[in-house]
């Protein structure tokens, strides 16, 4: 017979039985919690990207639209457009034919309309190569060349033709063979002639959007171009290449709107190495890199160029994704850490600091000016940066200070000794030619390695094993000294004269210019390099 459970025992058995239960309904609802959100969180995304979906349709077709309605404008606008270029042409061989008659009379002041009146003779007669001389000679005046070459432009004959002629000597291929470090970067002639060639270019009806570029001129400027790239293996890649005839080349892609989808890495790669450039965010967007931008953008940034980057956000409109703020506060701790560690260079500290604070400074003004030009006042103060930057500069301007020594007085010697001409007093680069006017050096400098006489001494002759080095007295005749044998005799002072210059030495003091041969005795370069952000 078996034996029967007692009550105690069902009662165990019954409520492990129920936990087991309980703890099985509570797995089942958080599972099926868990599956619920899950699928929701999907259905959300789906969502999402349905909207997201059709927007880019919406936006797809009114993009359509739009260029199906522009494409039929400049279709309509086509005969207009090419009449009205056919009078401009006919008025201007009137013109080019009066100036030929004319010959070589003409003379025209240096005023801003004389300027003028001479850049349009040169435009009328079609003579590019007088035309590019006096442009490159003006270089001063860059800010009136800007407003007056477009309007002598719009005189020539073929305006297109004009342009790549005159800056032929310089591009494709530099063909001079003269240079000098003076004249060599030509570059900045040959952007403002392309820019200026663009209003000129511009359609009559449709403007600067559909340019006036016959087929011919075209393909002449996708030789110039293709002649322009096969060089530069030549000049080492285009890493090697100079800034400016690098923007003289995507100036003149945009400016006859030759610009090619298969070189778009080339383009890339030309914008981000002269990302600094003013013009470059508003060119990259010509080149057709305004999909590529947000990758361009954060390449930048991984590069330390937050200043440039800002730049870049602005022109595109991206500026909710790369808020300029952040980015410009992570550019200065990343200038500061590099002062820093230029700092720690003890073999020449004197550089090291010039380079630091040049650094900072350098810094600090490109984002002072980014918060200025995009007013970031209210979210980026910049008292404090522009306090830090006085300090900088006052620094600066403290150690390029010179010593001022006090001058001794001239007294007559009590052995009667002979007395030093008055004029040898006043000289006051006798012994430092580094020092201003104002400071006047003494008129004899005891040499560091012998301390004053005794009270009451008289004076003891100076030997030395070769004969001491000439101060330097300018013009001036030196002080009379006595020579007694071998020995130089110098008199006694009664007044306690000035202790030397620290690092003094008893003969002329040579002066070491550390930079190119500058001259600066504090070892200071005269100023620093500002950032490029024109």
């Amino acid at each position: 017979m078996g034996s029967i459970p007692l009550p105690g025992e069902m009662l165990q058995t019954s409520f492990e039985d129920f936990q087991r239960q309980a703890t099985l309904m509570t797995s089942c609802t958080l599972l099926w919690k868990e599956l619920s959100d899950h699928f929701s969180s999907l259905e959300q995304d789906l969502q999402k990207k349905s909207e997201a979906l059709r927007e880019k349709f919406q936006t797809l077709d009114d993009r359509t639209k739009e260029t199906l309605d522009g494409l039929e404008k400049r279709e309509v606008s086509i005969e207009g457009s090419v009449e009205q270029a056919l009078v401009k042409v006919e008025e201007r061989k009137e013109a080019a034919l009066i100036a030929l008659q004319k010959g070589g009379k003409e003379e025209f002041d240096d005023s801003d309309e004389g300027v003028l009146l001479k850049l349009r003779s040169f435009c009328t007669k079609m003579d590019s190569a007088g035309f590019w001389k006096f442009v490159t000679a003006k270089k001063k005046e860059i800010g009136m060349l800007r407003v007056k070459i477009p309007l002598a432009l719009s005189g020539c004959i073929d305006p297109p033709r004009f342009v790549m002629e005159a800056i032929s000597e310089v591009f494709p291929i530099d063909k001079r063979f003269e240079k000098t470090e003076r004249t060599n970067d030509l570059g900045w002639a040959c952007v403002l002639i392309l820019e200026s060639l663009i209003s000129v270019m511009a359609d009559p009806v449709l403007g600067s959007s559909r340019p006036l570029v016959t087929p011919k001129v075209k393909e002449r400027a996708k030789e110039i171009a293709a002649t322009w790239k096969e060089s530069l293996d030549q000049r080492g890649g285009i890493e090697n290449v100079k800034t400016p005839d690098v923007h003289t080349f995507i100036q003149h892609l945009v400016t006859f709107g030759i610009v090619s989808k298969e070189d778009a890495d080339l383009y890339r790669k030309i914008v981000i190495a002269n990302a600094w450039r003013k013009q470059m965010p508003k060119l990259a967007i010509s080149l057709g890199l305004g999909e590529k931008m947000a990758d361009m953008i954060e390449e930048l940034i991984s590069k330390g160029q937050q200043v440039d980057a800002v730049h870049f956000t602005y022109e595109v409109g991206l500026v909710d994704k790369f808020p300029p703020v952040p980015l410009l506060k992570a550019y200065l701790r990343d200038s500061k850490k590099a002062a820093t560690s230029i700092l720690e260079d003890r073999n020449n500290p004197g550089k090291a600091t010039y380079l630091a604070g040049r650094k900072e400074q350098s810094a600090l003004r490109a984002v002072i000016k980014c918060i200025e030009e995009y007013k970031l006042e209210a979210e980026f103060p910049p008292e404090p940066l522009r306090k830090r930057l006085e300090q900088l500069e006052k620094a600066k301007a403290e150690k390029k200070k010179p010593a001022v020594i006090p001058a001794n007085k001239r007294t007559r010697a009590s052995n009667g000794g002979p007395m030093p001409p008055a004029k040898a007093g006043r000289l006051a680069n006798a012994y430092v030619s580094s020092f201003p006017a104002a400071a006047a050096a003494p008129t004899f400098v005891r040499s560091p390695s012998h301390g004053p006489y005794p009270a009451g001494a008289g004076v003891p002759p100076y030997a030395y094993d070769r004969p001491a080095p000439p101060a330097i007295y300018g013009s001036r005749s030196p002080p009379a000294v006595s020579v007694r044998g071998d020995h130089y005799a110098y008199p006694p002072p009664e007044v306690e004269a000035a202790p030397p210059l620290a690092g003094s030495y008893p003969g002329a003091p040579v002066n070491y210019s550390p930079y190119g041969g500058c001259g600066y005795a504090n070892g200071l370069a005269p100023g620093y390099q500002q950032a490029y952000y024109r």
